[in-house]
Order: C-alpha cells, then sequence, then structure tokens
C-alpha cells in the first residue's frame, strides 16, 4: 500500500511540475515546449524542479516586440 501511495505521490508531482513550467514558460519565455521538457526532466529531482519553477514564477514577462 505504501509503495502504490508513493507511485501516485510521484506521478502527481511529475505532472504539476510539468505543467506548471508549461504554464509559466508560455508568458516568461520565448520557448514554452522547452520550459515544458526541462521542467520534465528536472522533475525527477525534486530540489531543482522546485528551483525551478520559483525562478520561472519570478522571471519577468517577456515583452512582445513589434
Amino acid at each position: 500500500m505504501f509503495a502504490f501511495l508513493f507511485i501516485v505521490a510521484c506521478v502527481v508531482f511529475i505532472s504539476t511540475v510539468t505543467w506548471l513550467s508549461y504554464k509559466l514558460g508560455e508568458t516568461k519565455t520565448n520557448s514554452a515546449k522547452g520550459s515544458c521538457i526541462l521542467g520534465f526532466l528536472l522533475s525527477f529531482l525534486p530540489p531543482l524542479a522546485l528551483v525551478y519553477i520559483g525562478l520561472l514564477a519570478f522571471k519577468d514577462d517577456r515583452t512582445i516586440a513589434d
């Protein structure tokens, strides 16, 4: 039972970090797909994933050049 809960928690964490990376990447970077892939890869190392989400959250929004 404990193993099942651990696996579910890991899947939820990986999904959440990937989704947050994509959503923040849409407004904060020029490549949402790239930030999503990087967030997915970093989600397997939770401390680095949380630092990455924090960096994206505090980054200034990108400006759209005319």
